[in-house]
């Protein structure tokens, strides 16, 4: 502690010893830095401050209808937004500052300046936006915050009605795109169903139940030509017996007993072929049976004597002639039964070619339907979104939206702002009072000297012996006297200075 303390008075003298050094310092810091204050330029400030009012009763009208802009977004990203080249470079030229620019460069560090001097500040809870600028000219200033306050609400309504255009006119193109495709497959449909006009399947109806009803239809028919085939059969061998027996022949003579059994085996062996195949048993069965039949007719008309005989005018009588009449009647419907089954036939075989193309034709027609209705569909969503889109510009042009009120105006300033001379000049005095205490401190080390026997022997390190004190003449000592009077009297003039120098600025400010 004693040699810090040692240390601090051997400092403390060599700085009393150096006191003209530092008292010139700081005078010459002093009036260097205030000769600087002095001559820098008077700074000018303007402010604007603004109310955005974004309640408005078309919202809540308008919802349902299109899409509401987001006003409270867009102007709080038009606030963030408003310091950019292209709006600065447009203030610069509302406010003729380009006509200074004689190169690129200069406008260049023009454009920077700005951006870096003007201020933009708001609260999105109260809507309420500053816009502040500063500068040396006071009209300038001005001019500048009214200038930004200009571009700040026409960009919050031009923004989104660009945009809007821009949208519309994309969803023009589209709409455009849209329509030829419906057309082509409008003309696609059209064609498809002309040329598969007898394959494509009417309403409530299918092939696949038109083809069993047909085939059924084909079943009935066959069934009913056999009958009357078997009818028709039958009457030609009634006919046939009774021209036989009637007629002179040389054959065996008939058995009507085994005939008549013959006869009905033959009708149910017709039955049983409408059911079965030849090689069903009741169908072999009945053949055998009826084989047998006929061998045992044979030799039973060997037994008998032929007729020699008959009624010449056989073929004339009654029942000859009806019979034939029935003949007739049965080969008449015989034949409509055949050509009902051919075209039964004909039917059935149509409809299972139908059935078979049907599922690829009815394939290709949902996927025309599809193709036409999803275009459809996306044309009358871009028709619907093309009106919203309109409608939402309009909305987002529109002054009713939101409301601008201009809370403080810029004006012209007409007291500066700045520099904070006052401080400044403080400032430069601390730093000539600091420089001149330096000043004497470097004095001390540049040419040093021994103020106290401790300092010798510290630096020696020999022992001391004794000293030897000056003794000051009464010229000296007045001498000394003077100066350290010259000297307080200095120091306070440099500190009447300060407060002269500072003083008119804090009465100003």
């Amino acid at each position: 502690m004693e040699e810090l303390i040692s240390q601090i008075l051997t400092l403390a003298k060599g700085i009393w010893k150096y006191r003209i050094w530092a008292l010139a310092t700081a005078w010459a810091v002093l009036l260097v830095g205030s000769v600087v204050v002095y001559s820098m330029p008077n700074k000018y400030d303007a402010t604007a401050r603004v109310f955005v009012d974004t309640e408005s009763i078309l919202k809540p009208l308008l919802a349902g209808m299109t899409s509401v802009p987001n006003v409270e977004q867009q102007v709080s990203i038009m606030s963030r937004t408003l310091l950019t080249r292209p709006n600065v470079e447009k203030v610069i030229r509302m406010v003729d500052l380009d006509l200074k620019s004689k190169s690129a460069k200069d406008n260049e560090a023009l454009v920077t300046e700005l951006m870096s001097q003007i201020k933009i500040a708001g609260t999105v809870q109260n809507d309420i936006y500053t816009i502040s600028y500063t500068a040396e000219n006071p009209k300038l200033v001005k001019d500048v915050v009214q200038a930004f306050l200009t571009i700040f609400v026409e960009g919050s309504f031009g923004d989104k009605k660009q945009d809007s255009a821009k949208a519309i006119r994309f969803i023009n193109d589209q709409i455009k795109n849209y329509e030829q495709k419906l057309i082509a497959a409008e003309t696609a449909l059209k064609d498809f169903k002309l040329q598969n006009m007898g394959i494509l399947p009417k309403t409530g109806s299918d092939y696949g139940s038109k083809l069993a009803e047909s085939q059924d239809a084909l079943n009935q028919a066959r069934l009913d030509l056999r009958e009357a085939e078997q009818a028709r059969n039958a009457i030609k061998a009634e006919s046939a017996s009774i021209t036989m027996g009637a007629a002179r022949i040389d054959g065996p003579a008939a058995v009507p007993e085994i005939d008549t059994r013959i006869e009905a085996l033959n009708k149910n062996l017709d039955a049983l072929r409408l059911q079965f195949t030849e090689q069903h048993p009741d169908i072999v069965g009945a053949k055998r049976l009826i084989a047998q039949l006929e061998e045992k007719k044979r030799e039973e008309a060997k037994t008998r004597k032929p007729v020699t005989s008959g009624d010449s005018g056989t073929g004339f009588s009654p029942m000859l002639q009806q019979y034939r009449m029935s003949l007739a009647a049965a080969e008449a419907r015989v034949a409509s039964m055949r050509a009902r089954v051919d075209e039964y036939s004909a039917r059935v075989a149509r409809l299972r070619e139908m059935n078979v193309a049907a599922p690829a034709v009815e394939q290709q027609l949902a996927q025309l339907n599809r193709d036409y209705h999803i275009n459809k569909e996306n044309y009358e969503k871009l028709v619907t979104s093309r009106e919203s889109a309109k409608l939402s510009g309009e909305l987002s042009a529109t002054t009713e939206m939101m409301t601008f009120r201009v809370i403080d105006p810029p004006t012209v300033p007409s007291t500066p702002t700045g520099p904070k001379r006052a401080r400044l000049m403080s400032l430069v005095f601390g730093a000539a009072l600091a420089l001149g205490i330096l000043a004497a401190i470097l004095m001390s080390k540049v040419r040093p000297t021994f103020v106290s026997i401790a300092s010798l022997r510290e630096v020696t390190g020999m022992p001391i012996l004794g000293s030897v004190g000056l003794n000051w003449t009464p010229y000296e000592q007045s001498r000394q006297r003077r100066m350290v009077r010259y000297f307080g009297i200095s120091l306070a003039l440099l500190i009447v200075t300060y407060i002269g120098l500072v003083s008119p600025f804090l009465l100003k400010f």
